[in-house]
């Protein structure tokens, strides 16, 4: 079972995001702020991470920065979610090191079609390959 590491500060936004990945087999850890997020992601090592940009403490940028500088964690996958949805945004997410960007209020089967492209091939999901 993939594990995802679902970085958001908002409550509702976490839960909803937190449920429906349950529904389609992940396992899911939960962190509200980018330090959190640095400290479970080393701890947890999950398969990927879901990183809000707009966070309290440390903002995604550089939870992503720190995340992708570190050996222990560069190789998990980053998807940005943002509000944000200015072009160069999105190229500021990339820039920051994350794999994919994905808008909100988020479209579940376009997030689901990222993270299957970026999971590890071994990881299966209701038995499927994530």
């Amino acid at each position: 079972m993939a594990r995802i590491l679902i970085v958001e500060d908002e409550a509702l936004n976490r839960d909803m995001i937190a449920r429906r990945l349950g529904w389609e087999g992940f396992a899911v850890i939960l962190a509200s702020d980018g330090q959190q997020a640095l400290s479970l992601a080393l701890a947890e090592q999950p398969d990927l991470i879901l990183m809000d940009l707009g966070l309290p403490l440390i903002n995604g940028w550089e939870a992503t920065r720190q995340l992708k500088a570190m050996p222990a964690t560069r190789s998990i996958p980053i998807i940005a979610l943002s509000a944000y949805v200015l072009s160069n945004d999105r190229m500021r997410a990339l820039d920051a090191g994350c794999d994919e960007y994905e808008t909100k209020p988020i479209e579940f089967g376009r997030l689901l079609r990222k993270m299957r492209l970026l999971l590890p091939l071994d990881r299966e999901v209701n038995g499927k390959q994530a």
